[in-house]
């Protein structure tokens, strides 16, 4: 890292921006804003933290992430995912700033079979994914191509915060004491992505000044129902289940929800990997790295 870097980081209290600043690199001085520092969906209070603290970079890793409730919050889902990276961007054109965006997998409509690329245009299915689209494209519109880094990732997991598996690993001690099975989803692909590594890449990017749309996940493939699977088989072995719930493949149309996903959201990220230098960890590698940081199931 550069001497003295400064970077404004959003959502420092959610499950990423914990993962990042407890993985904060020397040299970097820390400007954390959670919701109470920062309202992410008034576009002007962005850019008056941009003018008011001139960071390196602003870190974007706040986000309304909730799929479900943006189909009836289209609004606010908007104001936070696109208007909040449009506000950063432009006040950062002016300051001389670099912006790293968080986006997501939903920006791609899941209909092909294999790995998305970087460069593949666009076409997401729901509110969420795309507010999360627009978002991209107003700050990559608003700053200069060196300056601006959109980073997407998947199915992202930590030790903290809501995420499926925090919320398997209750079911799954639940389902188990009640001798009951567990149903997951199983035609839905993608991978697993620890905030462990999500933030290591986050890093990396602005320590190589990175700048273009960069895919980052774990790696190898995965279901739902197979994530739900490991989660019940590495929290027995790590003494934070008794003993996992017999799990259940289902269908998307078993289990209705307000917003579509799509049905395969795997990131190519071999060109991210070579620019970020890093190397692969296997979605079960992070999964059990994780698991390890889980102090008990509630």
């Amino acid at each position: 890292m550069s001497p003295a870097l400064k970077v404004l980081l959003t959502g420092s209290d959610g499950q990423l921006g914990q993962a990042l600043r407890a993985s904060k690199p020397e040299g970097v001085t820390l400007i954390a804003c959670g919701r109470a520092e920062l309202d992410l969906a008034a576009a002007d209070a962005c850019a008056a933290a941009v003018r008011q603290h001139c960071p390196d970079w602003v870190l974007n890793a706040g986000a309304y992430t909730a799929v479900d409730k943006a189909e009836a919050e289209p609004e606010l889902a908007r104001a936070v995912n696109a208007g909040a990276p449009g506000a950063f961007a432009m006040a950062l054109a002016g300051s001389g700033g670099r912006l790293l965006q968080v986006s997501t997998d939903f920006v791609f409509n899941g209909e092909q079979g294999h790995p998305y690329r970087p460069e593949q245009d666009l076409d997401p299915i729901g509110v969420y994914g795309r507010s999360k689209a627009e978002g991209e494209q107003r700050a990559r519109a608003a700053l200069p191509a060196d300056r601006c880094c959109v980073l997407r990732t998947s199915w992202v997991y930590g030790p903290v915060g809501k995420n499926f598996c925090l919320t398997m690993l209750r079911l799954h001690g639940l389902r188990a004491a009640a001798g009951a099975p567990l149903a997951v989803v199983a035609d839905q692909v993608g991978c697993p992505t620890s905030t462990h590594t999500l933030a290591a890449a986050c890093w990396a990017a602005i320590g190589r000044q990175a700048s273009g749309i960069l895919h980052w996940s774990d790696a190898g493939v995965a279901s739902w129902y197979d994530f739900a699977v490991a989660i019940g088989e590495l929290g027995a072995a790590r003494g934070l289940l008794l003993q996992p719930a017999v799990v259940l493949p289902i269908t998307t149309d078993d289990y209705p929800t307000p917003a579509r996903r799509p049905s395969y959201s795997l990131l190519d990220c071999s060109g991210s990997r070579k620019t970020l230098d890093l190397a692969p960890v296997h979605w079960r590698e992070g999964l059990g790295e994780v698991l390890a940081s889980v102090k008990a199931v509630g």
